[in-house]
C-alpha cells in the first residue's frame, strides 16, 4: 500500500475561521477527513502532519527520507514565498512532493516559490486537488 505524508503549512489550522471568502468554510479537521476518504477510496495511507514552524516542517520532510514513501502533498500556505530551507529539503529526499493550493494563488497575485522544486503544482480544485494530487502520485509511483 502507497503511503504519502501531506503537510498543511502556517496558518492552515485558521481554515474555516478566516479568510472564508477565500478559501471556504472548511476547517482543517475537516480537510483531514476528507482527504482519508479520498486516500481510502484510492488504497493509500495518510500521514497528515501541521506545523506553523518552517523547522518542524522541514524536519518532517527530511525525517521520510529514506522511508519508501511515495511521495508527500503539500500545502505550503504561509511559507509558499521566501523559505530556502523548505524549499531546499523538497529536492533532497529520496520521493516527490506536489504543491496543492486550495484556491488559485495566481488570481490574488502570488506566485508559490516551492511549485519550482516539486513534481506538480494544483492549484483552484478545492478540497480536490488532494485527491488529484494523490492520484498523480500513484502515477508516478507505477512508472518506477
Amino acid at each position: 500500500m502507497a503511503k504519502f505524508l501531506v503537510i498543511h503549512g502556517a496558518g492552515m489550522n485558521m481554515r474555516g475561521k478566516a479568510q472564508i471568502e477565500v478559501f471556504g468554510p472548511m476547517t482543517l479537521p475537516e480537510y483531514d477527513a476528507q482527504m482519508r476518504t479520498y486516500a481510502e477510496q484510492l488504497g493509500v495511507e495518510l500521514d497528515i502532519f501541521h506545523s506553523n514552524s518552517e523547522g518542524a516542517v522541514v524536519d518532517r520532510i527530511y525525517g521520510a527520507h529514506g522511508t519508501g514513501l511515495g511521495g508527500c502533498i503539500i500545502n505550503p500556505a504561509g511559507f509558499s514565498v521566501g523559505y530556502s530551507a523548505l524549499n531546499s529539503a523538497i529536492t533532497q529526499v529520496d520521493f516527490p512532493t506536489v504543491e496543492v493550493h486550495i484556491s488559485n494563488p495566481a488570481v490574488r497575485g502570488r506566485i508559490s516559490d516551492v511549485g519550482r522544486h516539486t513534481k506538480a503544482v494544483i492549484t483552484g480544485f478545492g478540497i480536490f486537488g488532494y485527491s488529484l494530487a494523490m492520484q498523480g502520485l500513484l502515477e508516478l509511483g507505477r512508472r518506477k
